[in-house]
């Protein structure tokens, strides 16, 4: 898991002018929860570059005067039209300490399906995830190359090592749906070039006795 480092300032004034106010300056208002009392901070918004628009999860270290404090990102609020950044909510982690964060999902591959014309719904693209610090995974992979028309990746299909998806396990995360040119019968297919191979070794070991 890789560690982010930034800095910030703690906020006295945490009224609704004082934000816009910092949203002037191209500062962003935060706040760390999860500790012994909320800490209301703010820091540029070049921070969240690497901390908002990237596929992968990160833990945080926020240094605010001469306190470091370990986190991670646990929501954050955009403007509805420009898509600013306008608040950003942090949860303080302990070594040891499960807590609950969203993962990324990562997809591997191209699934069979897809490529029989078959259409991929997907209906979570993170995963809600309880872990620790030390077992927080930057992203979660799931293998789609042999997934095929009909068929679904279901929470309870997904291996976790260290930690634990925290949705019901019948949640569906994916599936593969039929369209209009799709190929949906290419198991059969494949069942139908054996069967084709095998009529072909018998004819020839028909064929035999009789050169003999």
């Amino acid at each position: 898991m890789k560690t982010i480092a930034i800095e910030g300032t703690l906020r006295d004034d945490l009224g609704t002018k004082s934000a816009k106010q910092l949203r002037r300056e191209e500062s962003v208002p935060c706040v760390i929860y999860g500790g012994k009392e909320n800490i209301h901070f703010s820091t540029s918004n070049r921070n969240f570059k690497e901390l908002l628009y990237t596929p992968m999860a990160h833990l945080v270290e926020i240094t605010l005067g001469d306190k470091v404090y370990k986190a991670v990102i646990r929501d954050a609020q955009f403007h509805p039209v420009s898509d600013e950044i306008l608040h950003v909510d942090f949860l303080e982690t302990t070594p040891n300490k499960p807590f609950t964060v969203q993962v990324p999902i990562n997809l591997i591959g191209n699934a069979k399906g897809v490529r029989n014309g078959g259409r991929m719904k997907v209906n979570l693209r993170k995963l809600r995830v309880k872990a620790t610090e030390e077992s927080l995974p930057e992203q979660i992979n799931i293998d789609i190359e042999n997934l095929r028309i009909g068929e679904a990746i279901r929470v309870e299909d997904v291996p976790t090592e260290g930690y634990v998806i925290d949705h019901e396990p019948q949640r569906t995360i994916l599936t593969i749906q039929t369209a209009r040119n799709a190929i949906v019968d290419d198991v059969e297919d494949e069942e139908g070039e054996e069967g084709a191979e095998g009529e072909t070794a018998a004819a020839e070991g028909a064929e035999a006795p009789a050169e003999a």
